[in-house]
């Protein structure tokens, strides 16, 4: 199944470490950070697990649930968060879904069979309060992921949305911004009065 931007999130109800839930249930009207691994007890997915749990401020912030996949049973979950939570120095506070039938990694075309026929890459959705995928990433089995970036296209999503913005490449909160296409000059100049107009297609006003 091949998911694209504007979507609606597959829904599934599967057992997690912390119980069985239902996806568009359990998010209710947050964020969903949704990212998979391809296996328990492998040393970067390891380090990725400590990585979310140690953001897990930042996302409580920005109204966003993590929700992690592995290709393995709960019983295997349970073991391996122990081991993440003493060598990343954390405690995790987020389900992982039991995916060891590949049911949801297939759903989310999260198996890539010139990687592996039995492990899910390393996908991220982000998904909206609506249910809709806003955003995707996947990294190969190898490399981990940049929680910076993560934190950082959560932040854009949200002002966007929020602002009515376009953000720049590079952009961090409190930059400046880019008026969409679709508000004409005119009416840019009404709203911002800060507009400075490099060229016609081109407006950038503050990040408000």
């Amino acid at each position: 199944m091949s998911l694209h931007l504007g979507d609606t999130a597959p829904d599934f109800t599967v057992p997690t470490s912390e119980g069985e839930i239902s996806l568009h249930e359990w998010s209710g009207d947050s964020w969903v950070f949704f990212f998979s691994h391809p296996a328990d007890f492998t040393p970067v997915c390891t380090t990725e697990m400590g990585m979310t749990a140690k953001h897990s401020a930042d996302f409580k912030a920005r109204n966003v649930k993590p929700l992690g996949l592995s290709t393995d049973t709960v019983e295997e979950h349970l073991k391996w968060i122990g081991d993440v939570n003493e060598t990343q120095h954390t405690t995790i506070d987020f389900p992982i879904v039991a995916d060891a039938d590949l049911k949801i990694a297939k759903m989310y075309d999260m198996i890539h069979p010139d990687e592996s026929a039995t492990a899910a890459v390393r996908s991220v959705f982000i998904i909206d309060p609506d249910n809709k995928i806003r955003l995707t990433m996947t990294y190969p089995m190898n490399v981990g992921r940049n929680f910076d970036e993560i934190i950082r296209v959560i932040d854009a999503l949200q002002t966007a949305d929020k602002k009515g913005v376009a953000l720049p490449a590079n952009w961090e909160p409190g930059a400046e911004a880019i008026v969409p296409l679709n508000v004409s000059t005119e009416e840019a100049k009404e709203k911002y009065p800060d507009l400075k107009v490099l060229k016609p297609y081109l407006r950038i006003t503050k990040d408000y």
